[in-house]
Order: C-alpha cells, then sequence, then structure tokens
C-alpha cells in the first residue's frame, strides 16, 4: 500500500484538536482543580470558538502545508507563529465581549501546554512515518521523465534522504539508459501504457524547455489518468533564485525577484535582530561563559585565548574574525600567501585536547558574536572563508563570489546541510556554493530562525565535527 501525501495534514489536523481541547481542560484543572467540561450551549459554543480560531490562526500562518520533507524546526517555528496569532485573536475576543471565561484559564498554561503537546506528538508521528520510509512500507512511487543533470540529481537526492517519502520506480527518456542502478522503462509513447499497468503516485517531467510539444504530450497523459504531474525546469543558472509564479491573462510567467536582503526593510531587519541577538548573548551567555573558556585555554596549551583570522565579508572587504585558539600553534594561517594556509583536518594532531571540545560543539566560533555587535558579520550567512580559501576557489569554482554579496554568518545554510569544516574536493565547495546561493535567494527571518534552530540540535547531536 502506497503513503499518500496528504494524509500528513490530516494528522497534523488531528493532533492540533486533540491537544487543544486537552490542554484547554487541563489549564482549567489546574487553575479550579476540578474538572469543568461543558454543560451549557454558551460553554459549547466557547470550546468551539477556540477550536475554530486556532485552525483559523494555523490556516494563515500556512502550518498543514506538507513539510514531511523538510526539516522538523521548520514546522516548530509555523506551529510558534500559529499560537502567537491564535493568542492574539482569542485575547481580542475576551476583552472586546468582556466575556466571563478570560477567568477560566491562564494564557500561559494553555497556549504553552498545546504548543508543547502538538510539537511531541508532530514529532512522534514524523518518526513513525520516517521509520515506514526506511523499511519501505510507506512512500509514493514517482517516474522521471527525462534523463538529464537535473534528474540525475533528482533520483540521487530521493535516494539519499529516504525521509522525503519517493521512491523513483523509473526513468522514460527518447534514447536507452545504460546505467544498472536505473530503471528504464522506455520512450516517451511507452508513458501512459508504465502509469497503467504501474501504481504511479506523481511523474516528474525534467525535460527541456525546447521541447514543448514533448511536455504537454506527458502533462495530457497524467492528466487523463488523473496522475499529478510536476515540471522540473533545467534552467540550472536559476535554480537558486526565488522565482515567483504570475498570470497575465491565461498565460503563466515566472518572476525572477531581486535578492530580499536587496530590500532596505529587510536589511535593517535583519540587522537589528543581529545586534539583539548578539546583546542578548555577552548579558545572559557570554559574560560568564568566555572567561570559564578562556581560563580553560591557558590551562590547556601555551599561546593566546583568542585567534585572528583575516576573512572576507561583504563585498569582498577584508574582515579580522576571531575564534577561541583551539591548535597548540596558530599555524593554520600564518599571512597572506595561499601556500601558508593549511585547512584542519580529522585527527589534526596540531588541535589540542580541550580544541576537540571546543570544535565539536561549534563553542570556538562564539567570539564571532563581537563581528556581529560590530556590524561585520551576522548571526546567519554564508561561513567566511579564510583568504587563501577565496583566491583559490574565485576563479574555479562558478559563482563563488555571489556569496559575498550579503554579511557573512556565524552558521549557515550550507552548515546545517553538512558543509562543514574540512573542505576536500572542488564539489565540495562547489555544493558549499550552492547551498549559500540558495539562503541568498531565499532569505526569509523564518529561515533564519529555523537555520538557528537547526544549529542548536546539530551542535548536540552532529559527530563528525572536528
Amino acid at each position: 500500500m502506497h503513503w499518500k501525501q496528504r494524509f500528513y495534514k490530516k494528522n497534523q489536523i488531528g493532533i492540533d484538536a486533540i491537544s487543544l481541547l486537552f490542554s484547554f481542560f487541563a489549564a482549567i484543572y489546574i487553575k479550579h482543580q476540578y474538572f469543568l467540561f461543558p454543560k451549557t450551549f454558551t460553554d459549547f459554543l466557547f470550546t468551539c470558538l477556540i477550536v475554530g480560531l486556532w485552525f483559523i490562526s494555523a490556516h494563515q500562518c500556512r502550518l498543514y502545508r506538507n513539510r514531511i520533507y523538510k526539516k522538523f524546526p521548520e514546522e516548530i517555528l509555523f506551529n510558534f507563529y500559529a499560537s502567537i496569532l491564535f493568542v492574539i485573536l482569542l485575547s481580542a475576543f475576551l476583552f472586546l465581549t468582556k466575556s466571563d471565561y478570560a477567568n477560566l484559564f491562564s494564557f500561559a498554561v494553555f497556549v504553552g501546554l498545546h504548543f508543547f503537546l502538538s510539537t511531541v506528538f508532530k514529532y512522534y508521528i514524523r518518526k513513525k512515518q520516517h521509520s515506514a520510509f526506511y523499511e519501505g512500507a510507506l512512500y509514493d512511487s514517482i517516474i522521471i521523465v527525462g534523463y538529464n543533470k537535473s534528474s540525475i540529481e533528482f533520483n540521487k537526492t530521493l535516494s539519499e534522504h529516504v525521509y522525503y517519502g519517493y521512491k523513483c520506480i523509473g526513468f522514460i527518456n527518447e534514447t536507452p539508459i545504460e546505467h544498472e542502478s536505473i530503471r528504464y522503462l522506455g520512450n516517451l509513447t511507452s508513458l501512459q501504457t508504465q502509469l497503467q499497468i504501474q501504481h504511479v503516485d506523481e511523474v516528474i517531467i525534467a525535460l527541456p524547455s525546447n521541447q514543448p510539444d514533448a511536455i504537454r504530450f506527458c502533462v495530457d497523459v497524467c492528466d487523463m489518468l488523473n496522475i499529478r504531474a510536476r515540471l522540473m525546469p533545467a534552467l540550472f543558472d536559476l535554480t537558486t533564485k526565488a522565482e515567483e509564479m504570475d498570470n497575465l491573462g491565461m498565460l503563466s510567467v515566472i518572476n525572477l525577484n531581486e535578492l530580499p536582503l536587496d530590500k532596505w526593510e529587510n536589511k535593517i531587519f535583519k540587522s537589528v535582530f543581529d545586534k539583539i541577538v548578539a546583546f542578548l548573548f555577552f548579558i545572559i551567555i557570554g559574560w560568564w561563559l568566555f572567561p570559564i573558556i578562556a581560563l580553560l585555554v591557558k590551562l590547556d596549551s601555551k599561546g593566546p585565548v583568542f585567534y585572528k583570522q583575516e576573512r572576507w565579508g561583504v563585498n569582498n572587504t577584508p574582515i579580522m574574525c576571531y575564534k577561541f585558539r583551539t591548535m597548540r600553534s596558530a599555524n593554520g594561517y600564518k599571512g597572506k600567501d595561499q601556500e601558508d594556509f593549511e585547512q584542519t583536518t580529522r585527527n589534526d594532531p596540531r588541535v589540542t585536547k580541550l580544541g576537540k571540545i571546543l570544535r565539536k560543539f561549534s563553542l570556538d566560533e562564539l567570539p564571532q558574536f563581537w563581528n556581529v555587535l560590530s556590524g561585520e558579520m551576522s548571526v546567519v550567512g554564508p561561513r567566511p572563508h579564510p583568504t587563501p580559501m577565496n583566491l583559490e576557489s574565485m576563479n574555479s569554482v562558478a559563482n563563488y563570489l555571489k556569496r559575498h554579496t550579503v554579511k557573512p554568518g556565524i552558521t549557515g545554510w550550507a552548515q546545517i546541510n553538512g558543509c562543514r569544516g574540512e573542505v576536500r574536493t572542488h564539489e565540495e565547495m562547489e555544493q558549499r556554493v550552492n547551498f549559500d546561493l540558495y539562503f541568498i535567494h531565499r532569505w526569509s527571518f523564518t529561515l533564519d530562525l529555523q537555520i538557528i534552530l537547526q544549529t542548536i540540535i546539530k551542535m548536540l547531536r552532529d559527530k563528525s565535527a572536528y
């Protein structure tokens, strides 16, 4: 039996409804020490109002979009947004109506308990679904039409990330595919037959844009058999842009927007947010944690507490990046010559015992909050590379310097997606740059919060850091 992704939405709605009612009655019990279920028609209407306001908030905050194939912190953030809007709407109703229900429960207990329960249950359901995906019990089967760089990468992504819930059962292509790990199903004329004899949930059309007749044929076949079809553009240079679909009459067009951080209001908002986060870090954590780490660094090995390294900031401007020293001698970067630079490798003998711990949990990066406070860096952005690495990559990696159109960050989209530490190959650098460009073209405040949350989780769970 094949799992339909629309069931994920039903699970979310069911979980929220149950946790909302449970939290409501639990808050009443905590406050009054007895259960108070709806006894009158007015009580019943108020209970329905609470449920209705929640689902209005959830709908407006796009809480029930399918995010099974995305990281769970994103779902936590949208759950948080919906909770804030719910509190605003319910508070407004109670204030305007001067309702007697205002004293029946504490907002903190009710909303907090609902947020906690819905998050925990959704995480549990997600893990159960992911387990089913890995076991091959649940998945959506797809056929990919077209064999090219985009479709090959897409198939590789599905194979490596089983938790997306997709399984490619084969390729349709005009010319035979000779690849042992790829199942060739025939040419375009075989598409209808394959869809009729096999259970297929979706068809991914990855044909070049200069083949409109072939694309139309695939869409018509899918429409006739009531099978969902998706188009995968082969515009490699546009894949990271923040494209939007728009309609002009009966025609659809793609808008390629300017960069989100080109807008002055976004720049100001992100800058203010960075300053607030950095300031809060120093007054809550930095003032006591920095002296402890500094003392341990001094006791662990000889040398300065902090390590300075020239890196590139926005518009390729050199900045001095600060870190806690993690090596016995700061020879990772002696000067500006490329040959003087040496990346840290796994089991690097230069790293101290304390340095291994600091690197594992990214504590050596904490002094860069000073770079954020001074305006040279952002909390979230492309990680700044040492000058020699920039000089080496700027002429060999496509679009490399575009990552310097925004401020570099303490953490970034590339880091939470596994691009952390040593860069061993040209392909790894290209992958890191692609992640950075994705962030730059699709920046949003929600994405910043998601990256921060995932960074904290990864600090505690990442066993590959060194």
